[in-house]
């Protein structure tokens, strides 16, 4: 029987990379990152296992050749099932002393790669009546950290840009989903590249595996999750970071990231 076929940005490592393990045994899959030595490994782990084809694409995918061919391989692939968009990094620093050009390229990965890529498979998709795209945001679309404003804020994006595709889905009367998952600290090489201290970062209650991301990800989307936050401990900050006014959402923010402003480098993702 034909397999139908996922993508995944960023899938070489942490979340991605998770992704690609628990879909590998029903799925094809597009492996999309910028270390193709990673991919090609996880490509020949898969088809040893479960005989499941992993095409390797490797782009940057703030270079627009690079990003322009991956859209076209989605957009072209009549078999996909699913997008999964997790490729990201973080800016440290306090916004004005940061490399501006850092700060583009996470904007341009975050944001027009996430665009580019969710209108290729949307395209695709829509057409056919089916699939979903995840779209892996951040815990801090809605808490705030110093020295890590553009990160907030082009998760913040992700997230009002998918509840804005989850209504054009409805009026259209697509059976497409789209899932905003918005993961707090995570257990991934990032931290460990940047050398920073998760003792300073958060308590150990409030850090997870990937493997559960994951799983709490396609849990939600088999109920048709538009958000998916992890821990309810996230869910219940969020939830009081909306419904507070500016004033007392600002002094919450304040108290609960007290200590945890110092920059990690570039490259690694907070979450």
């Amino acid at each position: 029987m034909t397999k139908t076929v996922v993508a995944i940005t960023g899938a070489s490592s942490g979340i991605g990379a998770e992704f690609a393990r628990r879909l590998a045994p029903q799925y094809d899959l597009f492996l999309i990152s910028r270390r193709r030595d990673r991919l090609e490994q996880m490509a020949a782990e898969f088809f040893s296992k479960y005989q499941s084809k992993a095409s390797i694409l490797q782009a940057d995918l703030t270079a627009n050749e690079d990003l322009t061919a991956v859209a076209e391989r989605i957009a072209g692939e009549q078999r996909l099932t699913l997008l999964v968009n997790c490729a990201g990094f973080g800016v440290g620093g306090l916004f004005w002393e940061a490399p501006i050009e850092a700060q583009e390229r996470m904007h341009a990965l975050h944001i027009t790669a996430t665009m580019r890529l969710t209108h290729a498979a949307l395209s695709n998709l829509v057409r056919r009546d089916t699939g979903a795209i995840i779209n892996v945001a951040s815990i801090s679309a809605w808490l705030r950290r110093p020295t890590f404003i553009g990160y907030s804020a082009t998760k913040s994006w992700m997230t009002a840009f998918t509840e804005g595709l989850y209504l054009d889905l409805q009026r259209s009367g697509s059976n497409t989903i789209v899932q905003a998952l918005c993961p707090g600290m995570v257990y991934t090489e990032f931290h460990d590249k940047a050398g920073a201290d998760r003792g300073k970062l958060g308590r150990p209650a409030l850090w997870q595996t990937p493997e559960a991301i994951v799983s709490a990800s396609l849990r939600g989307l088999e109920q048709k999750k538009l958000f998916v936050i992890p821990g309810w401990r996230y869910r219940l900050l969020t939830t009081a970071l909306t419904m507070l006014p500016a004033g007392p959402r600002m002094q919450l923010q304040q108290i609960v990231m007290r200590g945890r402003g110092e920059p990690l480098s570039e490259g690694n993702d907070p979450r």
